[in-house]
């Protein structure tokens, strides 16, 4: 086995991931806060006012966007649980290991996607 290859990354790396995910995280959760928020104040605009026509296309446009915000809320949730996640396996000095190969994932695919569990080389094998 050769010595130079790097089974995990340093501590040091580890920081700058861990600071990396902890600023998307706070991010995400602002954003999940946000539409959760939108979702708790439906109609903002107020159609009050508005024939009982218009009301009725407004109902079913009011739905469409109440269940395109709660998509866009699931798929915040999967987001900071995988970002959760990663920090676990920070902690546990696992993290950036491909969980299907064993190699290091490269730091760029790591930074741009830094909940990557799969390397480029393992994805492409799924698909």
């Amino acid at each position: 086995m050769d010595k130079n290859v790097k089974t995990r990354y340093s501590d040091a790396e580890l920081q700058e991931f861990k600071s990396l995910i902890t600023d998307k995280l706070r991010s995400s959760r602002e954003e999940l806060a946000a539409l959760s928020q939108s979702l708790s104040n439906p109609n903002m605009n107020g159609t009050d006012d508005t024939a009982g026509t218009y009301k009725t296309l407004e109902d079913g446009s009011a739905t469409l966007e109440k269940e395109s915000i709660n998509q866009l809320a699931a798929r915040q949730r999967k987001f900071i649980d995988n970002l959760e996640n990663a920090l676990v396996r920070i902690e546990n000095k696992t993290y950036g290991i491909c969980r299907e190969t064993g190699k290091l994932i490269p730091k760029e695919r790591l930074r741009a996607v830094p909940h990557a569990t799969l390397s480029m080389e393992a994805k492409l094998k799924q698909a």
